[in-house]
């Protein structure tokens, strides 16, 4: 009996857990554990010899020799915990063999690679050591796909499932017998798995790892590390992955480029998406249909309708066959920013193709030309679908063109469209009136807005928050600031939850009265509302505090947006440039303005001339100047401020012939315009001799003499006693000389 508590109390030895009838058997129990332990032994050094690339030379054991003599071996359901007294751990081992043999032929036949097995076995009595001495044994006798089934039947079984062991045997195992595809399922197989409990890393490093043993990763692989990773978030450690595959000489496919660029296209990541997307176009690559809605919807939705549509001409070229809902898509796309001429470009586009425009094409267009304030084309393809017997218009339709009509106060157009759309048996939705009381809210007539609110009710749509809003936001612009918050609150009791617009309205409203009190407020009240700031409600805080010279708070809110991955905007700077000029210092001013480049924004004509002016308030001509020819050199026409002040601040100086060259590169009505103004501003200051230089070149380009320049020099002349420089201008005038 003490051999017997030896025996369970083992875990490799739970298969002989025998009951010993007498103790005459003891000797032979001794000698059949001794063997057992032998065995496995060399079983298992056999194992690691081949695992590194050695042929053993050892005795073969005729317990793991598959034949067909063993084939036919009884196959009755087996209960591993309770063994016949003459079963050995090696006849087990064959005995399941034999099994996985005979149900992987019985069912070879199907479409299933490899085929499911069916086994009488109670898989959780099998142990790690049996299941890899199974999957080693199997692909050294019976094949890879023999031994493949049993490595699919066993992960069925959860404790398997993160053994590593058993993917390493088994990979190693179908790398010996030349069959390296499935030896890469396998760990691909490792890889899903691991990554369901957060291990993917580790399993990548043993795909490299069995690399270094003779098994190459193929692209698959790589797809399925980059499938399961983006599901994890893991976005820069796969780019990680991508580039050592590449590295090792694994290339990725379609597939992989593909998995790219919609993992980016997932995360909204424009600039990661255009990265992927130009490399895979230049590999040869082309995205399939729906890809290819998705980059276009992300890039119109960011802003960046051109580049889709950039995108979308390339693709073609290379043999993209565009759906309808590819140029839908993009339709609607260039319509929302503006693009017009484009939308209908790719209209013909699509028609020479063979596709049909539908109504909803057409409705994007309506809604692209009110936008843009065509109204009355809009209205013409309105009416062209209304008289079509192949269109019938829906309710998205009719509140484009309504809206169009709000858009230009024509109010009365919009409520006849109403009774037509009624007509027509349409019903309104909550859109169609929200847009209809924000057209009355704008001219100031809340009455009616009122009113239609009290129809929503009746009709049975409750107004949103965006029907709030609109009313909300031309009650603010009418200063009716006390009652936007009358009606806000009464929104809050019955049940609307004010949205990020909501604060952004009253933000903006009580910045320009500069009650930062309450813009505060409003601001922390959103975020303990669970609304997380856009950049836009970052840039009206901004932009009110740098106009109030506050700019350590500015800053404090410029640095905060940064931490919460918002991106700053062309607007953005300009605040914090102009505060900073504002507030005299022009050298903060400028570290903001060399940052614009780094997130996207091209400096404009404001950006560059507050810093120029900034720079010549600091007598800094030289940076100035060097900023103004860039500045033009862009192809940027500086504003007339920026014009009068810096040729006025060389002019001070003393320096009139550098003014007058920087001057000569504007167009010649700009010129003469800064130049007149430069002049009378010169007179009052009473530098009437520079001023006298700049007169008789505007001679020389105009004979037309500005009557208030003429006069302001003459006065200025006089009263410093300068009699001969209004004499010769005299003489030049009535001579007609110019």
């Amino acid at each position: 009996m003490l051999y017997n508590d030896v025996l369970m109390s083992s875990s490799t030895t739970s298969v002989l857990n025998c009951k010993l009838r007498s103790p005459a058997n003891t000797t032979i129990i001794y000698f059949l554990f001794f063997y057992f332990f032998i065995s496995i032994l060399l079983r298992h050094l056999s194992m690691i010899l081949r695992y590194h690339g050695i042929k053993p030379r050892l005795w073969t054991n005729p317990l793991f020799t598959l034949n067909p003599s063993y084939l036919h071996f009884d196959t009755n359901f087996i209960d591993t915990q309770s063994p016949t007294p003459s079963s050995e751990p090696q006849s087990f081992i064959k005995t399941i063999c034999s099994q996985v043999y005979e149900s992987y032929h019985q069912q070879a036949h199907l479409r299933f690679s490899p085929p499911k097995l069916t086994l009488n076995i109670n898989p959780y009595c099998l142990t790690h050591e049996q299941a890899i001495s199974i999957v080693a044994s199997l692909a050294n006798e019976a094949g890879s796909m023999v031994a493949l089934s049993f490595f699919h039947w066993v992960l069925e079984i959860s404790k398997f499932r993160l053994f590593i062991r058993l993917y390493i045997v088994t990979a190693t195992s179908l790398i010996k017998n030349g069959n390296f595809d499935k030896a890469n399922e396998v760990m691909q197989c490792l890889v899903r798995s691991f990554a369901k409990v957060g291990r993917l890393k580790e399993a990548v490093e043993m795909v490299f790892e069995m690399q270094n043993h003779g098994l190459k990763p193929k692209a698959e692989t790589l797809n399925c590390i980059l499938g399961v990773g983006f599901e994890m978030g893991l976005l820069d450690y796969l780019e990680k992955v991508f580039d050592e595959m590449s590295e090792r000489g694994v290339c990725g496919d379609c597939s992989s480029y593909k998995l790219m660029v919609v993992g980016y296209c997932r995360m909204g990541m424009v600039s990661e998406v255009d990265k992927w997307l130009t490399e895979m176009l230049g590999r040869g690559f082309i995205v399939d249909n729906a890809t290819c809605t998705l980059v276009i919807s992300l890039f119109c939705e960011k802003g960046f309708a051109s580049r889709a549509s950039w995108y979308f001409d390339k693709m073609v070229k290379m043999g993209f066959k565009p759906n309808l809902i590819n140029y839908s898509c993009l339709i609607n796309g260039l319509c929302k920013r503006g693009s017009i001429k484009q939308a209908f470009g790719k209209l013909e586009d699509m028609v020479r193709a063979g596709w049909k425009p539908n109504v909803y094409i057409h409705t994007a267009l309506i809604d692209g030309l009110c936008r843009k304030g065509w109204t009355e084309k809009a209205f013409r393809l309105f009416l062209k679908l209304v008289r079509s017997d192949n269109y019938k218009l829906n309710v998205h339709t009719y509140t484009s063109m309504i809206s169009g009509y709000c858009k230009e106060e024509k109010l009365n157009r919009a409520e006849m469209l109403l009774s037509r759309m009624k007509e027509q048996g349409l019903v309104p939705n909550t859109n169609t009136y929200t847009t209809l009381i924000d057209g009355h809210c704008k001219v100031g007539n809340f009455d009616r807005a009122y009113e239609f609110m009290d129809v929503m009710d009746k009709e049975g749509f409750a107004p949103n928050i965006c029907t709030y809003n609109a009313i909300i936001g031309g009650l603010c612009k009418k200063g009716r600031v006390e009652e936007a918050h009358e009606l806000l609150r009464d929104g809050l009791l019955h049940g609307l939850q004010a949205d990020r617009v909501t604060y952004t309205i009253l933000i903006t409203e009580h910045c320009k009265q500069a009650d930062t009190g309450r813009v505060l407020a409003f601001f922390c009240k959103m975020v303990k509302g669970g609304l997380q700031p856009d950049m836009h409600s970052y840039n009206t805080l901004i932009a009110s505090f740098c106009k109030q010279k506050k700019m350590k708070e500015s800053e404090n809110l410029f640095e905060e947006a940064l931490r919460l991955g918002l991106v700053p905007t062309k607007e953005t700077y300009t605040s914090m440039i102009c505060g900073y000029s504002r507030d005299g210092n022009v050298s903060l001013g400028l570290k903001f303005f060399s940052k614009m480049n780094d997130h996207g924004c091209v400096p404009d004509s404001i950006a560059y001339g507050t810093v120029i002016s900034g720079l010549c308030k600091e007598s800094r001509l030289e940076e100035a100047c060097q900023l103004y020819e860039t500045m033009m050199d862009r192809g940027l026409s500086p504003c007339e401020v920026t014009r009068l002040t810096i040729a006025y601040e060389y002019c001070k100086k003393g320096d009139s012939a550098v003014a007058m060259v920087m001057l000569e590169r504007l167009e010649k009505k700009l010129w003469m315009r800064t130049v007149n103004t430069l002049i009378r501003k010169l007179c009052s200051e009473k530098k009437v001799g520079i001023a006298a230089l700049f007169f008789h070149r505007l001679l020389d380009k105009d004979r037309n003499v500005d009557r208030v320049t003429l006069a302001a020099f003459m006065t200025a002349c006089y009263e410093t006693d300068k009699f001969a420089l209004v004499s010769d201008l005299n003489e030049r005038i009535s001579k007609g000389i110019g």
